[in-house]
């Protein structure tokens, strides 16, 4: 089996290749970043780590390049940890698996953290090298972006010096970014009652998995299922006349990704397990019908479970279905503007039953501000009619286009000179970091790009390996291309 390390180009994939043996999963990051911190002072580079732990590593220009604007390349330490259900790894200890298949690098069972572990790589390997030529450079390593933003959040004014910054999470070559949606977490939590449980009655949890979720932005108008949703509709449909007691209510791992699987425990009287059995067959054909095309896999996997001491009230559980049913859920408008693009979206990713209440996480995008305040009035007022509380938290400013960025002109001329061939200028409908680092740089030059990832924030990502390389020769290309500072 080929080895990362001898792949094209050499000094990122032999980077790459220690960035999964390391874990760093959003919150975790420290082992990863101790590592970095070691290497750079092993190298002499000047090194600041800020208040949240972002990184900011310095090198010299080459020589006859002292002149240039200063460049920052930004990426993110982080990385989205989901795994399939038959996968044991634990992302805080375990390394990534990853291997190559034909023209793509894979990880076993896992995400790979290719976003943004590529472009992270990229960054260590042009600080590493003697032969790369730059002008004044700057690394910016952004901690827990995956899971709140923490580290753009926190990064101060002054400390950075660049003029211009080239942000490497975008996730298709050939595609130049300079613009972003922003987005706002909700979270809705509905108080449960309980009552005590029919000891008579059969008991069963109901698995819904085989869905092939993804990035709850990059991913979200391909009309994949959502599995927190699908089990909802079974419930809605099917849960008064098979006179089903839900005990439980969980799915999804994560806000910003699309939910592969969920599962519900419940209770129902034994004479209807014939009938559940016969709603589960025909509730899977069913979903596979519809969709054939986007998701096509998804399996619903019945399991007798031990009696459970309560279940919820026939209320609880009422408005419970009800809220889940009826809440939104994917696109909600594509945009006017830039076609193909999402405007606004929604994910509902994560349901959670405890002691107390069943809380429910989305995770809010949109292009423009009354997008986004659209829907968080929609799920307002969702809460407000089932007497729910809802939580709306770490909001983030879009990236708002500029097309008269001169940086956006040197990468868009530069590809076209080396590939023959104009790039696509678009707006990515997905949180990178560059709108929250205007707020401290108002006037700072930014543009995003990136290899081809596919399935990111799920275990079939993966990144071809061809536009790794031709990502690698853009950046370096883009690097010796940008002007002195008085130009």
């Amino acid at each position: 089996m080929t080895a990362l390390s001898q792949l094209y180009p050499q000094p990122l994939w032999q980077w790459f290749e220690q960035i999964c043996a390391i874990p760093h999963p959003s919150k975790h990051e420290q082992a990863l970043s101790q590592h970095i911190k070691q290497w750079a002072h092993s190298k002499q580079l000047e090194l600041v780590e800020d208040n949240v732990g972002n990184l900011i590593i310095r090198k010299p220009a080459t020589p006859g390049m002292e002149d240039r604007k200063i460049v920052v390349i930004q990426a993110h330490i982080d990385m989205v940890p989901q795994k399939n259900a038959d996968k044991v790894h634990d992302f805080t200890k375990d390394a990534i698996e990853a291997y190559v298949d034909g023209d793509w690098v894979k990880a076993k069972g896992t995400t790979l953290g290719a976003d943004n572990g590529i472009g992270m790589a990229s960054a260590l390997a042009i600080l590493g090298s003697d032969d790369i030529k730059h002008g004044p450079l700057e690394v910016l390593l952004t901690v827990d972006e995956e899971a709140g933003m923490t580290g753009a959040f926190g990064l101060q004014p002054g400390m950075l010096k660049a003029d211009v910054l080239i942000n490497t999470d975008s996730e298709q070559e050939g595609e130049i970014y300079m613009g972003c949606a922003g987005g706002v977490d909700a979270q809705i939590s509905l108080p449960m009652v309980w009552q005590a449980a029919e000891q008579s009655y059969a008991s069963f949890s109901l698995q819904l998995s085989g869905l092939k979720g993804g990035h709850s932005g990059v991913n979200i108008h391909l009309g994949r299922g959502n599995a927190n949703k699908l089990l909802a509709r079974f419930l809605f449909e099917n849960a008064d006349e098979l006179a089903l007691e839900l005990t439980q209510f969980n799915g999804g791992s994560l806000r910003n990704a699309i939910p592969r699987e969920a599962n519900i425990s419940f209770m129902l009287p034994s004479e209807n397990v014939a009938a559940l059995k016969e709603k589960i067959t025909a509730f899977e054909t069913l979903v596979r019908n519809e969709l054939a095309i986007a998701d096509p896999n998804v399996c619903l996997t019945l399991s007798p479970i031990p009696t459970p001491k309560r279940v919820m009230s026939e209320n609880s559980q009422n408005t419970l279905i009800d809220l889940l049913h009826v809440c939104p859920n994917g696109v909600m408008r594509m945009s006017d503007e830039i076609q193909g693009v999402t405007e606004t979206s929604l994910n509902v990713g994560v349901i959670k039953t405890d002691d107390e209440q069943v809380t429910i996480l989305c995770l809010i995008r949109s292009l423009i501000d009354s997008g986004r305040s659209q829907i968080e009035g929609m799920l307002t007022a969702l809460a407000n009619l089932t007497g729910a509380e809802i939580d709306l938290s770490g909001a983030y400013p879009g990236w708002k286009p500029d097309n008269s960025s001169p940086v956006m002109a040197i990468v868009r001329e530069t590809y076209q000179d080396i590939y023959h061939k104009e790039p696509v200028i678009m707006v990515i409908h997905a949180g990178l970091e560059c709108g929250l680092f205007k707020k401290p740089y108002p006037d700072m030059d930014m543009v995003s790009i990136g290899p081809t990832i596919r399935f990111p924030h799920s275990p079939d990502e993966m990144v071809n390996i061809t536009t790794v390389g031709q990502y690698w020769t853009l950046l370096l290309a883009v690097l010796e291309h940008i002007p002195a500072r008085d130009q």
